[in-house]
C-alpha cells in the first residue's frame, strides 16, 4: 500500500497518527532500510505471525493511546524463541500501562544489529514549512539537546553539514576506539526524508511531525528502528509559508522603483496649525509626525510635488492641500499615514487607484489584540483602493535614490546597502549608528507589522536591484517564511545578507525532548535558514553595523574562504586578546614563516618589537619616517607571509603628546599603497581604538573618514574586527561550496 493510502485509511478510522507498522512500511516505501516485521493480534496469535522472522525479535504493542511504549511497558527485547515472544506479549498485556487501552496488536521485528543510536525526523513549521532534524541519541539528544536542524529541501552538501555540527559528531568516526557509524547512510536517510523528493516534501500536506527514534547506524547501513507518523489536520495543510495570494510581476524592479524613486507624494496627518520648518528638526505646537516628515522631505531634497491631506484646510505648511487622495491633481506614488488607526481604512480606500504605495505609521492594529480585525479591515481596504501598504505601526521610507527619508540628517550619499527594518525605531538607529560607522544605504524600509507587503517583498527588490550589494534585514518574524526561503536559496549567495533576528529564544523547548518540534525553537529555525542560504545570524545592533560595514568595504573571494589572519598595530596586551577571539570566531592568527620574520627583522625595529605575528611595534618605532616604516612592514607582512587578511589596529590615545609628527595619515596611505601593490590577496581593516577623550574622539572621527575614502572599513575595537572578518569567511566558504 502506497504512502497516500495508508494515511487516508489512517484519517478514515479517525487517527490522528500512523501506528508504528504503517510509519515504516512508508518510509521503506522511500526507501528507508526498516526491520522485517509482522503483526500478531494478541498473544493467542503468536505462532502464525512469526514465519519468515530470524530471532532474535523484539515485540512492541501498538496503540494510538500510548505515546511512549517503553513507559507503558510494552516493548520487550531480545527475544530467543516462539514461547519467549508468546510469554513477552502476554505479559505486555497486563501491564498497567497497556490493560485497558485499545490495542491494535503487537508488532513483531527482527532486532537490528548494534551500532550507534541516532535521531532523525521533521515537523512542519507554521512558517517555513517542513523540516528535517538529526541528532545523537540517548543522552545527547535528551539532555544536550544536540541536534541540527534545516529546511527542506535539503542537498547533499546540507545533509553533510548537519551532521558536521554535532557537538557529539566525533563519536560518527569512533571516538575512543568505539566502532564508526557511517555518515553516508545517516546522510542517505536525511536525503529521503527531506529532499526534494523525500517524505516530509511530497508529503507536507499530510504529516505534521515524523521521528525515527532511533536510527541504528553501523559501518555500513542505517535501519529505522522506530518511526512516529503524526497527520497535520485538514485546516493545516497547505497553510506554511502561504503568500497573500496577491499577483506579483515578474520584475521586482518594475514593481518596487516608484517606491524607493517616487514622483510625487501625498502626506496624510499633517496639522495646518505651526509655522513650517524645512528642517523637519522640533515643530511648534499643534504639529504632527506628518508635518516632521514635510519638514524631513523638503530639507533632504525631494524635487517632486508634495501633497498634503486635509478635510478642510487650504494649506498645510505652505504647501496646497487636497481633501482626499482621490483629488490631487496626479497620481501619489507614495503616502506618508500618520492619522488614528481607525481612520485608516477609509482613507485607504477613497484613494481610488490613485496611490501606489501607502505607508501606514499609525499603530493600534494587529500588535495590540483590539487592533487585529482593524488590521484586516486596512488590508482589504488598500487592495480596494488599489494600493499596496507598508506597515502599519512603523516609521517611513529612507532612499537616497529618491531624496526621501523619515530620518533627521540621513546620509545623503547614495550606496550599496539595502536594509529592511521590522521595528521603526531601529531602523532610525541603523541610519543614524550607519552613518557613524560609514555604512552608506542604497535604501531602507520600515515594514512594522508587515499587514500587506513585508521583509520577503523587500528582500526580493534588493536581491534583484543592481544598486544594492549587501542585504541587511530586522525581522521578528514572517508570515511567508517558506517565501522567504525560496527567495534566499534561489539566489545561492549572489549578494551577502546579514540577519538581526528579534526573539531567537522565546519559544520551543517545553515539551518532551525526543521529539523534533519540541527541540527547534524559534531560534533553531533562523539558525538553518541562515546555513542554507550562506546568510550571516548576528545577535545585536552593532553586530548588524559592523557585518553590513564589512561586506560593503571588502569584496568576498568566491573560490576559498578567508582563514589566516596577519595582527599589525601598536599594543601589546591587546593582540594576544586579540588572536584569542579571532581563533574563537575560526580564524587563526598563526607565527610567520622564516621568510616574513626575516624581513621584519631587517628592518631593526626596537627591542619590545614583536616580529612573529601578531607584529606589535611602539608608538616610537610606527613615528619612524613620519610613519612611513609601516609601508615596509606591511610589505614585509604581505609578501613573506600571504596573508588572506591583515588587520592593523592602532590605540589613538598612544600618539598624542608623543612628538609634533602625527603618522596617523602616512599609515593609512601605507596601507592603501600595500593594497594596491597586491591587488586582491587580502583583505585590509583598520581598527582605530580610542580612550574617549575629545581630543582624540575629534582625530578618530577625521581618521575614520580618510580611511572610508579610500575603501577601508574601520571598527571601534578588534573584537568587532574579527566579527565582522568572520562573517565574510562564512559566506566566502559557502560561495566555494555552492552547487556541490
Amino acid at each position: 500500500m502506497d504512502a497516500p493510502s495508508i494515511i487516508a485509511r489512517a484519517r478514515a478510522d479517525g487517527r490522528l497518527s500512523l501506528d508504528e507498522r504503517a510509519g515504516k512500511q512508508i518510509l521503506a516505501g522511500y526507501g528507508v532500510a526498516v526491520p522485517k516485521s509482522a503483526v500478531a493480534p494478541d498473544s493467542a496469535g503468536i505462532d502464525g505471525a512469526l514465519d519468515g522472522l530470524a530471532f532474535p525479535v523484539v515485540a512492541k504493542v501498538m496503540s494510538a493511546e500510548i505515546l511512549h511504549k517503553s513507559d507503558a511497558g510494552g516493548v520487550r527485547l531480545n527475544l530467543a524463541s516462539p514461547g519467549d515472544v508468546r510469554d513477552a506479549v502476554a505479559a505486555m498485556e497486563e501491564a498497567p500501562g497497556v490493560k485497558g487501552r485499545k490495542v491494535d496488536g503487537y508488532l513483531i521485528e527482527e532486532m537490528v544489529p548494534k551500532g550507534r543510536e541516532v535521531v532523525v525526523g521533521g515537523f512542519r513549521d507554521p512558517q517555513f514549512g517542513p523540516l528535517v532534524m538529526v541528532g545523537l541519541g540517548g543522552i545527547f539528544i535528551e539532555t544536550l539537546g544536540d541536534v541540527a536542524f534545516r529546511i527542506c529541501p535539503i542537498a547533499e552538501r546540507d545533509a553533510a553539514a548537519m551532521l558536521d555540527e554535532l557537538r557529539g559528531a566525533a563519536l560518527l568516526d569512533g571516538a575512543r576506539g568505539q566502532e564508526p557509524a557511517s555518515r553516508a547512510a545517516i546522510v542517505d536517510v536525511l536525503l529521503k526524508l527531506g529532499g526534494e523528493e523525500g517524505v516530509l516534501m511530497r508529503l507536507k500536506d499530510d504529516v505534521s511531525e515524523l521521528d525515527v527514534n532511533p536510527l541504528i547506524v553501523s559501518r555500513a547501513a542505517a535501519v529505522a528502528v522506530d518511526a512516529r507518523f503524526v497527520l497535520s489536520s485538514g485546516a493545516a495543510a497547505g497553510v506554511a509559508g502561504a503568500a497573500s495570494g496577491e499577483d506579483r510581476p515578474a520584475d521586482p524592479i518594475e514593481r518596487f522603483e516608484r517606491l524607493f524613486a517616487p514622483k510625487a507624494v501625498g502626506v496624510v496627518g499633517a496639522s495646518a496649525s505651526g509655522a513650517p520648518r524645512a528642517s523637519g528638526a522640533t515643530r511648534a505646537s499643534g504639529a504632527t509626525m506628518a508635518n516632521t516628515f514635510i519638514g524631513r522631505l523638503r530639507g533632504y531634497g525631494y524635487e517632486g510635488p508634495i501633497y498634503p491631506i486635509h478635510p478642510s484646510a487650504q494649506e498645510v505648511d505652505g504647501l496646497t492641500a487636497y481633501p482626499s487622495l482621490a483629488a490631487t491633481p496626479e497620481p501619489i506614488d507614495y503616502c506618508y499615514i500618520a492619522i488614528g488607526a481607525a481612520r485608516v481604512p477609509e482613507m485607504l480606500e477613497s484613494a481610488k487607484g490613485r496611490v501606489k504605495f501607502a505607508q501606514v505609521i499609525s499603530s493600534g492594529f494587529g500588535e495590540v489584540p483590539h487592533g487585529v480585525d482593524l488590521e484586516k479591515n486596512l488590508l482589504a481596504a488598500g487592495r480596494k483602493g488599489g494600493c499596496r501598504v507598508l506597515g502599519p505601526n512603523c516609521l517611513g521610507l529612507y532612499s537616497p535614490r529618491g531624496k526621501v527619508s523619515f530620518a533627521q540628517s540621513a546620509p545623503e550619499e547614495l550606496g550599496h546597502v539595502g536594509v529592511i527594518s521590522q521595528s521603526g525605531g531601529l531602523g532610525t538607529d541603523i541610519i543614524t549608528r550607519g552613518d557613524r560607522r560609514g555604512v552608506r544605504f542604497s535604501g531602507l524600509v520600515t515594514v512594522g507589522n508587515s499587514a500587506d507587503l513585508g521583509p520577503t517583498d523587500l528582500l526580493e527588490f534588493y536581491l534583484a536591484d543592481p544598486q544594492t550589494k549587501v542585504v541587511g534585514m530586522y525581522v521578528e518574524g514572517v508570515r511567508d517564511g517558506r517565501r522567504l526561503f525560496d527567495a534566499l536559496r534561489a539566489s545561492n549567495g549572489e549578494k551577502p545578507v546579514a540577519i538581526l533576528k528579534g526573539g531567537r529564544t522565546q519559544k520551543g523547548q517545553a515539551a518532551a525532548a525526543s521529539h523534533t518540534g519540541a527541540l527547534a525553537g524559534d531560534d533553531r529555525v533562523w539558525v538553518a535558514l541562515a546555513r542554507q542560504a550562506g546568510c550571516v545570524l548576528v545577535d545585536t545592533l552593532d553586530e548588524f553595523v559592523d557585518v553590513l560595514l564589512g561586506f560593503q568595504a571588502l569584496t568576498p573571494r568566491r573560490d576559498r574562504a578567508t582563514h589566516r589572519v596577519a595582527l599589525f598595530g601598536n599594543g601589546g596586551g591587546a593582540s594576544v586578546l586579540a588572536a584569542d577571539f579571532f581563533y574563537r570566531r575560526g580564524l587563526s592568527i598563526d607565527p610567520f614563516s622564516g621568510a616574513a620574520q626575516d624581513a621584519l627583522a631587517a628592518l631593526d625595529l626596537p627591542p619590545g618589537a614583536s616580529i612573529a605575528n601578531p607584529v606589535d611595534a611602539p608608538v616610537g618605532a610606527l613615528q619612524r619616517e613620519g610613519g612611513k616604516i609601516a609601508e615596509k612592514i606591511l610589505d614585509a607582512i604581505y609578501a613573506g607571509a600571504r596573508p588572506e587578511a591583515v588587520v592593523m589596529h592602532l590605540n589613538l590615545a598612544a600618539f598624542v603628546g608623543r612628538g609634533p609628527i602625527d603618522p596617523l595619515d602616512n599609515l593609512i596611505r601605507a596601507a592603501e599603497r600595500v593594497r594596491e601593490h597586491y591587488p586582491g590577496q587580502a583583505h585590509f581593516v583598520l581598527v582605530l581604538r580610542s580612550s574617549g577623550a575629545p581630543e582624540v574622539e575629534e582625530g578618530k572621527r577625521a581618521y575614520t573618514r580618510r580611511a572610508l575614502d579610500a575603501g577601508i572599513p574601520v571598527f571601534d575595537e578588534l573584537g568587532d574586527a574579527a566579527l565582522a572578518l568572520s562573517a565574510v569567511s562564512r559566506y566566502e566558504a559557502f560561495l566555494a561550496g555552492r552547487g556541490s
